[in-house]
């Protein structure tokens, strides 16, 4: 007889080019002029925009551009960009914490039984669902487990 462990994680895949939603309600923006070199244009227009987050505390602020309206689309660029961040953080870290709940992998812990020899089955150790075709469920047919974990998911839900 051989015993052995293994723990599979299943997490979803994030798109990188996913879009944060900011409402510009909670967005001041203010106009200042600019400072350093800029010749004769500098001190007389206020193309210079600062945007603060007023739920994040996250400001911003983008004077390179001589046009008030690029400096706005830059200002907002590095605003979303840095939101971006901030809601990748906090996933890191709800993953993070969900890692440490874990339980840890060892005897007492399984959550299915495949038996090969003698007996050719594999069992569920929370709903006690048992299948006779090893091979089937090793094919990666295991919508059955699947049922009966949902079943008895339902049944312990009700019974709390």
């Amino acid at each position: 007889r051989q015993t052995s462990f293994a723990a599979i994680d299943v997490s979803p895949e994030v798109s990188d080019a996913a879009e944060v939603e900011i409402d510009e309600k909670d967005v001041r923006e203010d106009t200042y002029r600019a400072s350093g070199a800029g010749g004769q244009h500098v001190n007389k227009t206020d193309s210079a925009i600062r945007l603060t987050h007023a739920p994040t505390g996250i400001v911003v602020q983008c004077q390179n551009e001589r046009s008030q309206h690029k400096n706005r689309a830059s200002a907002w660029k590095m605003l979303r960009a840095r939101m971006a961040r901030l809601e990748e953080e906090k996933r890191e870290a709800e993953q993070a914490e969900k890692y440490q709940q874990k339980a840890r992998v060892g005897f007492g812990s399984q959550i299915r039984n495949y038996f090969l020899h003698p007996d050719q089955r594999v069992k569920d150790a929370r709903t006690g669902y048992s299948e006779g075709n090893f091979h089937n469920v090793l094919d990666g047919n295991i919508q059955a487990f699947l049922d009966s974990f949902l079943k008895w998911r339902v049944s312990t839900n009700s019974d709390s």
